[in-house]
């Protein structure tokens, strides 16, 4: 859950401002635990059948044909998405760790290759079979995403507030501020994005009829909603309140001292990265292998599986290289994909399989969550967008 969006929360706070900021953070928090829960319930609502993919749950919400439609479309966006922005993620980190601890005595290398160098790491690691063959890999990767977040708040406390700290919004144009808070929503829906792959995750856990596995699932997921506020809530908040709207769309980038403590947390951003990176990138590599095997007629085995799984790293490589730009990706992927998954779709259907009674709690609720989440796919890609279009303005590409 704990993913790399949340070392954008400081910014998206600088877009947002203090009352709005903690608002947006709070009411993220409560709607997408209460849509994880919906998913978890709906895993084996069936008796004796589990809906171990997201597409699965919608064919049985919407039918065959329109459940595939509605949904594989939204899980792809957001996979693909999610390896896009952990390209940049991982390569900025890995040139931070390289200015930080050089402190200007190397030649400066380009964000290019430091991008191309991290790729490298997934070009292997994209062979291993399954989402189980990972599980160290998601350990060493949830360890390290704990302690960054850590660093992140603790050395902002530690460096102090700034002298001339500013807390009003970053940008001074009204245009520039309603953009800002709409990419800001983005930035803040992209780091609550564990919904894509929450019955791949179920799928893996026995399951009886005595003991269902949507109990130990939902026990896992309060822990790590937990732990989720103890990571984005000071992050956010401190970040701020040490930089105000001078802040890094990266609070890793703007803490500098000591150097060996930043050095640490972006090789451990760099760490984290990679794992998450396989976590969202198999159930994608599931879908090429599924379609080219059962549509094209291609022989399934190890060639199939390293040209497929190779061609989609460089993909998400070239296009990373070619828009590196982690604020801007954040609020566009964040509002544009993260929104219906995340926020409304499992409400839509919870509503279509269970079909509460008009006017309940759990009919308003779900209508509520509904009507906030696409407000929030239609607002938030303008703001990314409009930050990505201003970036490139100033952005030498495959500099």
């Amino acid at each position: 859950m704990v993913g790399a969006g949340v070392l954008s929360l400081p910014y998206a706070m600088s877009e947002l401002g203090w009352g709005p900021g903690i608002a947006v953070l709070i009411i993220s928090w409560v709607i997408t635990l209460y849509t994880l829960w919906q998913m978890v319930e709906m895993h084996e609502m069936v008796p004796g059948k589990r809906f171990d993919r997201y597409h699965e749950l919608g064919q049985h919400a919407f039918g065959d044909k329109l459940g595939l439609w509605i949904v594989v479309p939204q899980q792809l966006i957001v996979e693909v998405g999610v390896n896009i922005v952990y390209m940049v993620t991982g390569g900025r980190s890995l040139k931070k760790f390289h200015d930080v601890i050089c402190d200007g005595k190397c030649k400066d290398i380009k964000l290019t290759f430091f991008i191309m160098i991290f790729a490298s790491v997934h070009f292997v690691l994209s062979q291993l079979p399954n989402l189980n063959s990972i599980s160290g890999v998601s350990l060493a990767a949830a360890v390290m995403s704990l302690s960054y977040s850590t660093i992140a708040w603790g050395a902002s406390v530690d460096k102090g507030k700034m002298v001339d700290v500013d807390y009003n919004l970053r940008a001074t144009t009204t245009p520039g501020k309603v953009f800002g808070f709409f990419g800001a929503l983005g930035e803040v829906a992209f780091a609550y994005a564990g919904h894509n792959v929450v019955l791949e995750i179920q799928a893996t856990i026995p399951s009886t009829p005595e003991k269902p596995s949507k109990k130990p699932m939902w026990k896992g997921v309060v822990v790590a909603y937990i732990v989720v506020a103890l990571c984005y809530f000071p992050v956010a908040l401190i970040g701020y309140w040490a930089f105000g709207n001078s802040v890094d769309d990266n609070i890793l980038i703007t803490l500098n001292k000591p150097t060996w403590l930043i050095a640490t947390a972006n090789m451990m951003v760099v760490i984290h990265v990679i794992g998450s990176y396989q976590i969202y990138a198999m159930p994608v590599f599931d879908m090429i292998e599924t379609v080219l095997v059962k549509k094209l007629k291609f022989p399934p085995g190890l060639t199939l599986r390293l040209i497929a799984r190779t061609l989609y790293v460089a993909f998400t490589m070239f296009v990373a290289i070619t828009f590196p730009f982690f604020g801007g990706l954040l609020g566009f992927f964040g509002g544009f994909a993260f929104a219906p998954t995340t926020y409304f779709l499992p409400c839509i259907m919870w509503l279509a399989i269970y079909k509460p009674k008009r006017f309940s709690l759990s009919w308003f609720t779900n209508w509520v969550c509904i009507v906030l989440g696409v407000c929030l796919m239609i607002l938030s890609p303008i703001g990314g967008l409009r930050q990505i279009i201003l970036d490139s303005k100033t952005y030498k590409f495959y500099s």
